[in-house]
């Protein structure tokens, strides 16, 4: 279950990070553009502690599948960006895609 933790933890750091890359405004913005590394890298690191027990074609389709989703998200609330009915079942089809590899047996 540890593992489950790690892997949240390095969604929620990721999705910290493309955050602080679009608040850093092409890095003329010091504060975000300095945690932007900063959540990046302790991303990797949960990351990397869950392919401990994560198969790693399992672990890197969730961290990217809902990292894109939860950023996407983010996107449309809180930067206002535009949403269609193609962007919408584009992530239902992530999501679907990542719970399917989930069922699929990517546990040790």
């Amino acid at each position: 279950m540890q593992h489950w933790i790690y892997m949240v933890a390095a969604i929620l750091l990721e999705v910290a990070g493309t955050t602080s890359m679009k608040l850093s405004e092409g890095f003329t913005k010091v504060i975000p553009s300095a945690m932007l590394f900063v959540f990046y890298a302790a991303s990797f690191v949960a990351l990397t502690l869950a392919l401990k027990k994560i198969e790693v074609s399992t672990a890197y389709a969730v961290w990217s599948g809902v990292g894109t989703a939860l950023i996407s998200t983010i996107g449309i609330i809180y930067f206002r960006e535009s949403i269609s009915a193609m962007k919408l079942a584009s992530l239902i089809l992530i999501i679907v895609g990542v719970v399917g590899l989930n069922l699929g047996g990517g546990h040790h």
